[in-house]
């Protein structure tokens, strides 16, 4: 692996987190998203991020303001890409988005350039003609609060040339991530092979009006000893990234998801409640009720 240069395009949530720990690990990163006001939301993540790890990793100011001045931000993808080793994709959770993505990206990127998608549900066979480049193109999945829960999930496609793969494995290594490689193709790997369908079994039972979400997770934080139940963990990913998920499924004919779709939507994204980013979804922040301590009697 002799990657120096990295590409993340997409800079919500998780790809911010993606860009800002590769920079913290030593690598030059360049940060690309569809327009200045996507960068601008960008650079605030990024820079409450450096204020996190200092709490929780006790990093130094000086090392935090190394990896921010290891990063460019680009509006325009030719220029983002132009010297990149490795572009991590890490744009909306939509097959169309993403298949637009790559049939740009193919035409600029060099032709050495080792294409990774962090998709969190769909297959990296679905884009890999797309790309142009089958061959240099797998999946790389990283949990959320990547400096804290620090997997890395590499996942080949069959025509993933095998050397691509261990220098991604190497790669997720040297940023400070588990690597955990997957031999064979797996909607949502192992991560969201679990998680999802307990989200959205959570989901659901709001949806039926079964229980309220602080009901659901007291539940579950009671009888398993989780430190957060799944509508907290939900507030974490973000609610436009549940709704992308349930949206599909009901596009599918799934006629719940198509429901729940519709509920996220109509109760949360419209009302910009979108979770711990934007200090509202299923709880307000800073202070969530979960952690109040009275919270599990």
């Amino acid at each position: 692996m002799d990657f120096k240069n990295i590409t993340v395009a997409g800079s919500g949530v998780l790809g911010s987190q993606i860009a800002f720990q590769t920079a913290f690990k030593g690598f030059k990163v360049s940060v690309y998203d569809i327009d200045e006001e996507a960068i601008d939301r960008a650079k605030n993540r990024i820079m409450n991020l450096k204020v996190r790890y200092q709490q929780d990793l006790d990093a130094a100011e000086e090392d935090v303001n190394l990896a921010y001045n290891r990063m460019a931000f680009f509006t325009d993808l030719s220029e983002a890409v132009k010297d990149a080793d490795l572009v991590i994709e890490a744009v909306p959770e939509v097959v169309d988005i993403k298949t637009n993505f790559y049939n740009q990206l193919a035409e600029v990127a060099p032709e050495k350039t080792i294409f990774a998608t962090n998709s969190s549900t769909l297959l990296p066979s679905q884009f890999a003609e797309s790309t142009g480049r089958p061959h240099k193109f797998l999946a790389l999945h990283f949990a959320n609060e990547i400096w804290l829960n620090n997997t890395a999930e590499i996942m080949k496609h069959p025509n993933t040339d095998k050397k691509v793969f261990e220098d991604v494995i190497d790669f997720a290594k040297a940023i400070g991530m588990v690597a955990l490689p997957l031999q064979k193709e797996q909607p949502g790997y192992i991560l969201n092979s679990l998680l999802v369908p307990f989200l959205e079994a959570a989901q659901m039972l709001l949806l039926k009006r079964v229980a309220d979400v602080e009901t659901i997770d007291k539940t579950w934080m009671i009888a398993t000893g989780a430190p957060k139940g799944p509508f907290a963990i939900l507030d974490i990913v973000g609610i436009n990234t549940a709704y992308n998920i349930a949206n599909a499924k009901g596009e599918a004919g799934q006629e719940e998801f198509k429901k729940l779709a519709n509920l996220l939507k109509s109760e949360y994204i419209e009302k910009g409640k979108l979770g711990a980013e934007t200090k509202e979804g299923f709880y307000t922040y800073p202070d969530p009720s979960y952690l109040n301590k009275d919270f599990l009697e």
